[in-house]
């Protein structure tokens, strides 16, 4: 096996998976839109000069919408792919690489210091660009594993499977989708960036909708009104207040981290005319799920708390609460599992390190993967904080350092003939 996986290794051409990031981050697969599947059949056809059996499908939208345990999406979307292949011996696969092509919106393009957020703009060591974090590079490190072993001509004892999503950034429907159509493994790694440690839990996060009453009045006689604006004031306060005490007491996975369970507040939309008193407050924002809580608990503990607000209006007139959008349980490695070891040992053998173990406080497709019998953690190039942010960007020494521990954790998991 050590000259199977000096093979592998060797085989890794760090600049063809450079270019293959930049190549990704490219094309512009916010999701929900006509990109996302460009990008999940351009990754299909990657896939297939890889020596993979690839299985390309069209999600059947309303039927996945009417399964049990649906997650829940948050973007308009009229079509969406599956794509999920697969290498190697008999029997189920004994690893599966996962990563999603969706990334989410640019925002301000102002924001993105002159350049094209979909440039894939590289300056030293660095590649910057919308999705370059959160995930290409992580689809970028997966795609790279299935090259190596084909050009090292290692035949794989059991098999590899790599797995592409869409729909991971409002909900997970792609990952949903490839569980429904039996695509399944021994154990799995998300690729997602985690700075070099090794996370093996998510909190969760649920989409929420606060809709508050008021009065409409003339605005010269605001007197006569009850202004909405004001009405959600106290309300916030009170998910403020919830928001601490669910954050009392953390689990030490989430050493470092004072707010692992956080609900924030998104998006505030209110009155329609600029001398109305407004009638309607619209508030949608996200509600942290602490891991292994049932997400009716929690989502009982935020209407609890909205419906106590002591305010004889409110009390009148209570807030209505709903929960559309994303819903993100939380999720686990089964504590014991061996995939940590398998993982924290790839890694050690090819940087040197020895990756801490942590939490994540968002929601992620990990919980799917487990809840499907697959035992799973994250482990990719790439920090967080840059995900989501006009400053996105993922250092390219942990693109290449991924991709090696990756290689050799597939190498070792499922074997050689």
């Amino acid at each position: 096996m050590r000259d199977v996986e000096a093979r592998v290794l060797n085989a890794i051409d760090e600049s063809e998976t450079v270019n293959l990031l930049a190549e990704t981050v490219r094309v512009p697969s916010v999701t929900g839109t006509d990109a996302e599947s460009e990008l999940q059949h351009r990754l299909a056809g990657l896939l297939t000069e890889a020596g993979m059996d690839v299985d390309v499908w069209k999600l059947d939208l309303a039927g996945l919408t009417g399964r049990p345990g649906f997650p829940g999406t948050e973007a308009p979307r009229t079509e969406g792919y599956g794509v999920a292949a697969v290498t190697g011996g008999e029997g189920p696969p004994a690893l599966a690489l996962q990563g999603h092509v969706d990334v989410v919106p640019t925002g301000d393009l102002a924001k993105w210091e002159g350049s094209d957020p979909f440039a894939a703009r590289i300056s030293g060591d660095v590649l910057y660009g919308r999705g370059a974090c959160d995930m290409k590079a992580g689809l970028a490190a997966n795609l790279a594993v299935a090259r190596a072993i084909k050009r090292a001509g290692v035949r794989l004892a059991r098999p590899l499977a790599v797995h592409c999503v869409i729909s991971e950034e409002d909900g997970g429907l792609g990952a949903f989708a490839t569980l429904a159509r039996g695509h399944t493994a021994e154990a799995a790694v998300i690729s997602e960036p985690t700075s070099g440690a090794v996370i093996t839990a998510n909190a969760g996060a649920l989409t929420f909708r606060l809709e508050i009453a008021g009065r409409a009045a003339h605005g010269a006689t605001r007197y006569e009104g009850v202004n909405a604006i004001e009405m959600f004031w106290p309300v916030f306060e009170a998910i403020r207040r919830l928001e601490a005490e669910r954050n009392r007491d953390v689990p030490g996975l989430f050493r470092g981290n004072a707010m692992p369970y956080p609900i924030e507040v998104g998006t505030v939309r209110a009155g329609d005319w600029a001398s109305t008193v407004p009638d309607l407050l619209v508030a949608e924002g996200r509600l942290g799920v602490r891991l292994e809580e049932d997400p009716a608990a929690a989502r009982a503990a935020f209407e609890e708390a909205v419906a106590d607000v002591a305010h004889p209006w409110l009390r009148a007139h209570p807030p209505v609460v709903t929960w559309p959008g994303g819903q993100y349980a939380s999720g686990r490695l089964p504590a014991g599992h061996g995939l940590l070891d398998e993982v924290g040992r790839a890694i050690i053998d090819t940087t040197g390190g020895v990756p801490a173990e942590s939490a994540a406080p968002y929601g992620s497709d990990l919980r799917l993967y487990t809840a499907g019998g697959i035992p799973t953690l994250h482990y990719g190039p790439g920090d967080v904080r840059f995900a989501h942010a006009p400053r996105e960007q993922v250092d390219l020494g942990e693109l290449r350092a991924v991709t090696r521990a990756l290689a050799l954790l597939a190498v070792r998991r499922c074997g050689a003939l």
